[in-house]
């Protein structure tokens, strides 16, 4: 794809994702029209410029409901690919992803941690911070396990995070067992499969701010990112030192991570199989695959949310249900492709 083709659909797909954000307001038990939804956004910012004729209702489910969790939909799944297709790149391994490689269940001890323990040792930064912190933990252990002498086996990664998985997974577990609430219980249980009923406008500074510098950041090491999935001694004849860039890598992804999972919960699949969707587009080259991954992934989690708020109305599923209903047929088809690829290949 030649780079102003390449620009073209980066362009396409932010009107398409500006547009469906507007949609996706307007969609829910109250009707409302995407018309009103606009013009309510807008008198937000210049109360003159459009007369308010509609329900006061309308303007607090638009405005304090649905546009920010929108928006943190938006935030959540970009961050959420950008993650997995720097993962599949660290370990050489296509089935890498958060969730696989303990950062989602290191994550998700954290914040169950201080949501049934009533932990405020940092204020209302405590969640994240305890979640950024767990997912560094999930994604270390997992690091040493499979690392040895001989270098970072893709196999042995794999294999090391989903012990690490389950091993973080029954400590959350624990901790709401441990529970003597069942309000707190639940709560933790809800939002270990993935939920954004809490986005509120001062939780989505953080999100955003750590993206657009981790995608920047993340951006400016694709070829780095490029030389990794040709294995550590061509990275090491580039220039490029494996072992150091992978430890500050672990660093980056575990920070996006547990942001991520403290602000919407266990979220899976999107890390898993938006990258793999990137790739068949546009290659393998990252300077391609990370902004194309980031504004998939921002699409397929904002219309995930919608369908959960949709399909049993007025009640709503968690999003994780939606995304591993969606993802892993997807998936499948995926996999079924690339072992097709290959048999011609041979």
């Amino acid at each position: 794809m030649a780079g102003l083709g390449f620009a073209a659909v980066l362009v396409a797909l932010c009107v398409a994702l500006a547009l469906s954000i507007i949609l996706a307001v307007t969609l829910g038990p109250a009707d409302i029209s995407p018309g009103t939804a606009w013009r309510i956004v807008i008198h937000q910012f210049r109360p003159d410029a459009v007369p308010a004729d509609w329900l006061a209702a309308h303007e607090r489910i638009v405005w304090y409901v649905r546009l920010p969790r929108a928006l943190l939909a938006v935030l959540v799944g970009a961050t959420l690919a950008v993650v997995g297709t720097v993962l599949q790149a660290m370990v050489r391994n296509p089935l890498a992803d958060p969730t696989i490689l303990g950062g989602t269940s290191g994550a998700a001890v954290g914040a169950v941690s201080v949501i049934v323990l009533g932990w405020a040792f940092a204020g209302t930064f405590t969640l994240p911070v305890a979640a950024f912190a767990g997912g560094l933990v999930g994604y270390g252990l997992a690091f040493l396990l499979a690392n040895s002498a001989r270098g970072l086996s893709p196999l042995r990664m794999v294999l090391a995070g989903i012990a690490v998985s389950f091993l973080f997974s029954a400590l959350t577990s624990m901790l709401i067992f441990m529970s003597e609430q069942s309000q707190t219980a639940r709560l933790a249980l809800f939002w270990m499969l993935g939920a954004l009923g809490g986005a509120r406008w001062d939780r989505l500074g953080l999100p955003a701010v750590l993206l657009v510098v981790g995608l920047v950041y993340l951006q400016a090491r694709a070829r780095a990112l490029n030389l990794l999935l040709f294995g550590d001694e061509t990275a090491t004849s580039m220039g490029v030192p494996p072992d150091r860039l992978r430890r500050i890598l672990f660093v980056v992804v575990a920070l996006l991570t547990g942001t991520s999972v403290a602000l919407a919960g266990g979220v899976g699949f999107v890390g898993l199989v938006i990258p793999h969707g990137a790739r068949m587009v546009v290659g393998a080259d990252h300077r391609r695959v990370l902004p194309l991954a980031a504004l998939v992934g921002a699409f397929f989690l904002l219309w995930s949310d919608v369908a959960a708020r949709l399909v049993i109305a007025p009640r709503e599923l968690p999003i994780g249900v939606i995304t591993a209903l969606v993802g892993a047929p997807v998936f499948a088809l995926l996999l079924r492709y690339r072992l097709r690829e290959s048999d011609y290949a041979r």
